[in-house]
């Protein structure tokens, strides 16, 4: 089952059309990365998703149910991150995360119960001094436990890292990957190696449609690779290499990389045969999402 659905979702600002036409679908359970260079259109849409704003055309629902402007009804399956989240900072993590759970009408009960779970889960569980101490990443997982205490069917998550420093980057994608568990995630991002690290699914945004979409394995047969390396017995052998193909580069003494497919590296290894070189090593090298998503985009 998708739990969000967005077919042809049009939107522009000022005579600028931001979104072309976007469909998207996000399946049950998925970490879903939305990918896309600052300024494409990822934040506009999260926020015709959430009900906050009107689309020119198209159709956005959330469980099999349309999303109105300015009636928020689907949004008590949604939990939401965004990119700088606010807080009251003279509070602690748990007499936030009270307050929110009794403006979501929450039982008391479930409120303190829940509370402790999501604060362990982010790790916050024994912190008690005031918000206004906290680090970004530190509010970072608060943010995320205040969105998931009324346990939504959707977490989404604007650019939750971007901001980060590589440990506390590290920390969210972990709590993101956890709270699979529990939801669907979609969270936006330009940062192409935290998709890669824990999505399951993900997507391109480009010139206001969907470039590109399905899951990571899928996105990374669309190369078939980004070149292949190739390890020399001896220094002279990867010397007459690089003099007989002019492409090659040198990352180590006797380790060549160059890029191109099969055709290419037959030529390399039939060269390599008839002049009866002794190769230690050849490793293909994989295609990643960010060369991809750079070809994509270019």
């Amino acid at each position: 089952m998708d739990v969000l659905e967005i077919q042809n979702l049009k939107k522009s600002f000022g005579g600028k059309e931001v979104l072309c036409g976007v469909d998207l679908s996000v399946p049950e359970h998925s970490v879903f990365g939305f990918i896309g260079k600052n300024g494409s259109g990822k934040t506009t849409t999260m926020k015709a998703v959430l009900g906050l704003l009107r689309p020119d055309s198209g159709r956005i629902s959330v469980m099999g149910e349309k999303v109105r402007f300015g009636q928020t009804e689907t949004n008590r399956y949604i939990g939401y991150l965004p990119d700088v989240p606010e807080f009251y900072s003279y509070m602690t993590p748990i007499e936030y995360l009270t307050l929110c759970g009794e403006v979501g009408g929450l039982e008391k009960s479930d409120i303190a119960a829940r509370s402790k779970e999501l604060l362990e889960l982010v790790g916050l569980g024994r912190e008690r001094r005031r918000i206004k101490s906290f680090s970004r990443g530190m509010k970072q997982r608060l943010g995320i436990a205040q969105a998931l205490l009324n346990r939504p069917r959707l977490l989404i998550c604007d650019e939750p890292t971007s901001a980060l420093d590589p440990a506390g980057r590290k920390e969210i994608l972990d709590i993101l990957l956890a709270a699979r568990e529990q939801t669907t995630v979609l969270f936006s991002t330009h940062i192409l190696s935290d998709v890669e690290r824990i999505c399951t699914e993900a997507a391109f945004l480009n010139n206001g449609k969907i470039a590109m979409q399905g899951t990571i394995a899928q996105l990374r047969s669309k190369r078939s690779s980004d070149g292949f390396i190739i390890e020399t017995e001896h220094k002279a052998a990867a010397d007459t290499l690089v003099k007989a193909f002019g492409d090659l580069q040198r990352t180590e003494q006797n380790a060549l990389v160059f890029q191109g497919g099969e055709d290419r590296l037959y030529a390399v290894m039939r060269y390599i045969a008839e002049n009866r070189m002794s190769v230690q090593r050849i490793e293909r090298i994989e295609p990643t999402l960010e060369s991809l998503f750079l070809e994509v985009t270019r």
